[in-house]
């Protein structure tokens, strides 16, 4: 087998990512967002998510933290467990936006559970809202 002396390598994200729970495992998912589609309501991951935008541009909010755009070839990830995820929007009407994840699903918990109405109005005074232009 040889080896490619033309590749090349970019270092998109390093992150320490929380304790993983001991036969957690993972999954790598494509998802698509259609022109300007509002993507999944407030939800929490079991476990942490990496991801990477293929193209296009969506909209991300994680509890803590001022929502903000992510492009195509930008990495980013979120720590799961107890972390709100409100949003993951697409930010363009004319344009589908694509991006690939990589879940690491905590044993027995389901990868994605939605946060309820009570919890979100119990928590409405510490999102963080969007910077103004």
């Amino acid at each position: 087998m040889s080896t490619s002396t033309n590749m090349t390598q970019k270092d998109l994200l390093e992150v320490v990512p929380p304790f993983i729970t001991q036969g957690s495992s993972a999954m790598v998912r494509l998802l698509e967002l259609p022109p300007g589609d509002p993507g999944l309501g407030p939800h929490r991951h079991s476990g942490p998510v990496f991801g990477y935008m293929l193209e296009g541009e969506m909209l991300f909010e994680l509890e803590g933290e001022a929502p903000y755009p992510i492009k195509a070839g930008e990495a980013f990830w979120e720590p799961g467990g107890d972390v709100i995820h409100y949003t993951v929007a697409n930010l363009l009407a004319d344009r589908t936006s694509r991006f690939v994840v990589v879940m690491l699903c905590a044993p027995g918990v389901e990868m994605i559970t939605m946060v309820s109405d009570a919890e979100l109005a119990e928590k409405a005074d510490q999102r963080i809202p969007a910077p103004t232009r």
